[in-house]
């Protein structure tokens, strides 16, 4: 049995691998970090699900800021895949936590390959390192390739350039078999709330039920390729399973904008988007990314792999679970005694 070691194991993108591996039979171990309150929401389910496994997954506290623990937590497990998740992947956060993200970004994934480097798992482990297409930024080429150059736009972009050549770079030092996801937007209806996405279908659902009255965004003009997160983790898996490392593009090699996604987000609930949302500039980044595209030519040829779920399915299955938590909502609400609009 196979062990894989997932790093920001709950988050969106781990819990959709989490799911993967243990269905391909591998004990699942995932790093936490201790809080007060529980955060493991997007994986409980695995516990109760008859079809999964849980018995097969480990979670330990730990944290990229800790590289003494990682260190500790490597030697413990032995893992065979490291798949490297974990960050402040908010990029609009990263400017008001450049520090911080720095930290956990670029300097969490220096401690994490030194952790497998000084502990000697680093000649039988495989490596995957979760980086983005925020790295090319104010775009050099379009569409986006592996051989695009890098111009990040933003502290978290920065982070992640700085993640991307530490992997290339313990790959050509040590012989690390370690390779680079730059994985275009992704998202599902697991992606956190304060993406512009979900903040979008959450919106949608919600004004739909009379919960919400407006939704504030910031630039409606950048565009985006985005995907469906659950299709994407089996990417990272491909990689680790390939004889030779490499650094890969995934995307769906189509853009939309952000007012497209509002439109068919609003649309798919019977909603006319320009009732209903407005501009706040406090939503502006500092130096914005007005275009990314993603060319996953290579990860085809080699990997075989393409994406199925593409732009408008992808906003329809994360409003429609969106409209199903916002009519609970409301039913909630109305139980409790509580007078509400009708539903718009």
């Amino acid at each position: 049995m196979k062990k894989a070691l997932i790093t920001g194991i709950t988050g969106q993108d781990g819990s959709y691998l989490t799911e993967l591996l243990l269905e391909k039979g591998y004990e699942v171990h995932g790093i936490i970090r201790r809080a007060s309150t529980f955060n493991t929401d997007r994986i409980d389910h695995i516990y109760r699900d008859p079809h999964q496994d849980g018995t097969r997954l480990f979670l330990h506290y730990g944290d990229l800021a800790d590289g003494t623990n990682l260190a500790k937590l490597l030697h413990e497990i032995e893992p065979d895949e490291i798949y490297n998740l974990g960050a402040q992947s908010h990029v609009r956060v990263s400017f008001d936590a450049p520090e911080y993200t720095g930290d956990i970004v670029g300097l969490g994934t220096q401690r994490l390959l030194e952790a497998i480097h000084q502990t000697g798992i680093i000649e039988k482990v495989r490596y995957y390192q979760a980086s983005s297409s925020e790295m090319f930024g104010k775009v050099q080429e379009i569409p986006q390739t592996e051989t695009t150059p890098f111009w990040p736009r933003s502290p978290y972009g920065c982070a992640k350039v700085y993640g991307y050549w530490l992997t290339v770079n313990y790959r050509e030092s040590y012989g690390l078999h370690g390779s680079n996801g730059i994985l275009f937007n992704h998202e599902s209806p697991r992606r956190g709330e304060t993406f512009v996405t979900r903040k979008i279908t959450r919106a949608a659902g919600k004004i739909k039920m009379g919960l919400q009255d407006k939704l504030f965004l910031g630039n409606l003009d950048a565009k985006r390729d985005w995907g469906y997160a659950k299709e994407y983790v089996e990417m990272m898996w491909l990689m680790l399973q390939q004889n030779s490392p490499d650094d890969y593009v995934v995307a769906t090699n189509q853009t939309n904008s952000v007012r497209e996604f509002v439109q068919e987000s609003f649309q798919h609930v019977g909603l006319d988007w320009e009732k209903y949302v407005d501009y706040d500039k406090r939503y502006e980044r500092p130096a914005e990314v007005e275009l990314l595209i993603g060319d996953p030519a290579k990860a085809k040829k080699q990997l075989g792999w393409e994406p199925k779920v593409k732009f408008k399915e992808l906003v329809q299955i994360m409003t429609d679970a969106d409209l199903e938590l916002a009519k609970n909502e409301r039913n909630f609400a109305l139980a409790s005694g509580k007078n509400l609009p009708e539903i718009r």
